[in-house]
């Protein structure tokens, strides 16, 4: 019980220690910046899971769900937010999937697309690169982020123009460590994901 009680009197200690450590902005001074860091993607209740239930691949497809961070004034949505016409087929597999879906409200394409561009997740790459067609529909685009160059596991989002602003949609696959890839006929290759 003494063992107790002393550590419950450094924890209270380290507390008020580190409440003292802050000072006040002196008067005249400017504020201290803000930071940067992007504001968190809203939570989500209607993810749609499938495919494989390794949890190594599952939680690598969850890592990315996380980190995927859109606009400020982003909603979480259902998948009844827009109509997605297509569907990404993963043709290397097995592979664990997440969907989700957004609102970004009074937004336009180019600019989600730029957002998702600017803050990727898990340190994927868009397999555009650089030179992302800005406009390769009027109501709506694909956009693909894979770990590397070759990679069929990854996000693809599909961004569609509604009234309200753009709606957005992650479908989200991981490979488990036994994934492999049909072999294609005469040296033909993959396409990368979210590239058509």
């Amino acid at each position: 019980m003494r063992h107790r009680l002393a550590f419950a009197a450094s924890v209270l200690a380290a507390l008020a220690l580190t409440g003292c450590a802050t000072g006040q902005t002196p008067v005249g001074a400017p504020a201290p910046a803000a930071a940067t860091t992007p504001e968190p993607t809203p939570s989500l209740s209607g993810v749609i899971a499938s495919g494989s239930d390794d949890e190594q691949a599952q939680a690598q497809a969850q890592a990315w769900l996380d980190d995927i961070s859109l606009p400020p004034g982003t909603t979480a949505a259902t998948s009844t937010v827009a109509s997605f016409l297509s569907y990404t087929g993963w043709p290397c597999g097995p592979v664990s999937e997440l969907e989700a879906f957004w609102l970004v409200p009074d937004a336009t394409l180019s600019d989600t697309a730029d957002w998702l561009d600017e803050h990727p997740a898990g340190g994927l790459v868009s397999v555009w690169g650089a030179h992302r067609p800005d406009g390769m529909n009027s109501d709506g685009m694909s956009l693909g982020y894979i770990p590397e160059p070759g990679a069929q596991e990854g996000i693809v989002y599909t961004l569609r123009i509604v009234p309200d602003g753009v709606a957005v949609r992650a479908e989200i696959a991981a490979q488990t460590a036994d994934a492999s890839c049909p072999e294609l006929p005469d040296g033909a290759e993959y396409g990368a994901p979210g590239m058509g």
